[in-house]
């Protein structure tokens, strides 16, 4: 799998069928592998989040999660050939997984969410296995009794496949913090796909997400919790392009 530099991080250049197959490549391997989707979000919070740039300098697969990122990735030079949103990915891997005969744990999301994500996906996938759901309470990470109850969850399931669904930064530091303790072939975070799945949240149409404007969909589904990170933290992206200017 080729890696490509994009301002302050690299990224798998592949499409979605090369990483489908790749992704299957790492749960046979078994070595507690991870999967991360960067956006313009995250890699404004990769210049100063610590723990997360850790998460991402450890991950397996790193896939491109934005239209911005495509588009600025040829400006600079290093031209990824596709986007592949966690929202997308999660559907075909579950379909492969079906067909495979992986398990899938569904973690996080509000109190009933991946349950009805879990019974619409296995209705579409016929023979796809989500053997657990659990939503964790806010703060859990840091709740001893609650975490050891994840991990009572996880080893009863044996999930081949983690699904975390908790928002950037935490998915992705938790999976890399848990990963060996929780001894899971593969996990990825997904955001809001559970959400979407279960329809609780609508995605974009189709058209607004290839004219990269998914975010502004966002800002209109849920305005007092995406402005502030829209139109306010990822104002900063215009800033790591001038910084990353010289990768051109």
């Amino acid at each position: 799998m080729e890696r490509v530099k994009f301002l302050n991080v690299k990224i798998d250049n592949c499409s979605m069928d090369e990483a489908l197959e790749y992704a299957c490549t790492l749960v046979e391997k078994k070595q507690n592998a991870f999967v991360v989707t960067p956006n313009v979000d995250h890699l404004v919070l990769l210049e100063k989040n610590e723990p997360l740039r850790k998460a991402y300098d450890q991950a397996d697969l790193i896939l491109a999660d934005g239209m911005p990122i495509i588009w600025f990735s040829k400006l600079f030079k290093t031209p990824i050939k596709e986007k592949i949103s966690g929202s997308d990915f999660l559907p075909k891997l579950c379909a492969v997984a079906a067909k495979k005969q992986y398990k899938m744990f569904f973690l996080g999301a509000a109190k009933g969410v991946a349950e009805l994500a879990a019974k619409k996906l296995m209705a579409c996938y016929s023979g796809l296995q989500v053997v657990g759901c659990y939503s964790p309470s806010i703060g859990f990470e840091k709740k001893e009794e609650e975490m050891e109850m994840i991990d009572s969850l996880l080893k009863e399931a044996k999930p081949d496949i983690l699904v975390v669904a908790l928002g950037c930064p935490k998915q992705e530091i938790l999976i890399c913090e848990n990963r060996n303790r929780w001894n899971i072939p593969l996990s990825l975070g997904v955001g809001a796909s559970l959400d979407f799945v279960a329809g609780c949240v609508k995605r974009a149409p189709k058209w607004m997400s290839r004219m990269g404007m998914e975010w502004f969909y966002r800002v209109l589904q849920e305005p007092r919790r995406m402005f502030g990170r829209y139109f306010i933290r990822d104002s900063r992206f215009i800033a790591l392009l001038w910084k990353y200017r010289k990768q051109k």
